[in-house]
């Protein structure tokens, strides 16, 4: 029988768009040992984002914008939009059977699936609402999340939490702004999805994302740029008189520009935040996971982030990120400092407890 000619299908364009859902399934099947397991958590992830982006562009017509009168662990005001997150995400986790241990910014503890049933073999550390502080005068503000494996599936534990990024297995972010984009990286690269409100799928947009050597970009506060240390504002004096500055104040957004465009961001210690005030395991590791898959780096000035190891669940760092090159000038105006910079100071903070759910 004669079918005649067939065109060829464009995949990724035109008629084919690759949905995250598709590119996720894809992913698992080129893996023989997979289980369908992180799939299905991932699909939980890219509901709580798609409920979230959705109360984003409603927060100031349904009052969801504003404080809710009460401080989370961190000693932040709680936004109303923070805390709906936080429940979308912790619900859709736990309901997807394969999460065992959630971190949460908004919680103070770490929080255990009780029931054997629910619980499956990931521990998933998450901002449900990273610079929510923007959330009133309309930034683009996102979620960011990352994703171990647990060391026992019969006994997880506070120790599944205090481990090296290098752990990883997957880590990502969604951005919600002018339009709503997923970041996503199981550890074959770095991709980009858009969602399309129309159709309510998340469809890939930037494929293989990579980091140019060198950007033209820096982004940093330089409102701190006092409180900094010598090597940070030795390498702050320098790059200014190269590069063009931008900084929106929202990690997300700055760390996706950089993404995108190349260059560093810098949120470094100072004489303020002795340790630096980005959470380790669900700000600085994730970001630093996405930035080297990338081809990118991410150090906190004397050593790659991912090498760190928390204290507890809510422990900080300082972090640059971004090119390689860029990182790496960086980096020498530690490795040349005779200040004593290069030694971080050490946190006096408590390690959190468990909680069950």
């Amino acid at each position: 029988m004669v079918f005649g000619n067939f065109d060829a299908i464009k995949v990724g364009t035109g008629e084919d768009l690759v949905t995250l859902t598709r590119w996720v399934i894809a992913q698992q099947q080129e893996a023989p040992e997979a289980t369908g397991d992180l799939t299905l958590l991932l699909t939980a992830i890219q509901f709580g984002c798609k409920f979230v982006a959705s109360k984003v562009k409603q927060a100031g017509l349904i009052n969801l914008l504003g404080l809710t009168g009460s401080a989370n662990v961190q000693g932040e005001d709680v936004k109303k939009l923070d805390v709906l997150a936080n429940d979308i995400f912790r619900n859709a986790l736990i309901a997807s059977g394969k999460a065992c241990l959630l971190v949460s910014e908004e919680d103070e503890n770490a929080m255990i699936i009780e029931n054997p049933n629910q619980r499956g073999k990931y521990v998933v550390t998450f901002d449900p609402l990273d610079g929510s502080s923007n959330i009133d005068c309309g930034v683009s503000i996102g979620t960011i999340f990352g994703i171990f494996k647990v060391k026992d599936e019969s006994n997880p534990n506070i120790s599944d939490c205090i481990r090296s990024g290098r752990e990883l297995i997957a880590s990502g972010y969604c951005m919600y702004g002018s339009y709503c984009e997923l970041i996503l990286s199981v550890g074959n690269g770095v991709n980009g999805f858009t969602l399309d409100p129309a159709i309510g799928e998340f469809i890939m947009t930037h494929p293989k994302i990579t980091l140019p050597p060198r950007g033209k970009i820096y982004s940093v506060n330089e409102g701190n740029y006092k409180y900094f240390d010598e090597p940070s504002k030795k390498y702050v004096d320098q790059v200014k008189q190269k590069y063009s500055a931008r900084y929106v104040g929202s990690m997300v957004s700055d760390i996706h520009r950089t993404l995108l465009y190349g260059g560093i961001f810098g949120y470094p210690a100072d004489s303020k935040s002795k340790k630096g005030k980005l959470r380790i395991l669900y700000e600085v590791f994730p970001m630093a996971y996405l930035i080297e898959q990338a081809g990118g780096k991410a150090t906190t000035g004397t050593m790659d982030c991912l090498d760190l190891v928390p204290e507890h669940i809510h422990d900080r760092s300082g972090i640059w990120l971004g090119s390689k090159e860029d990182v790496e000038d960086l980096e020498a105006c530690y490795k040349n400092d005779n200040t004593g910079a290069k030694t971080a100071p050490k946190t006096d903070a408590k390690p959190a407890t468990e909680k069950k759910a």
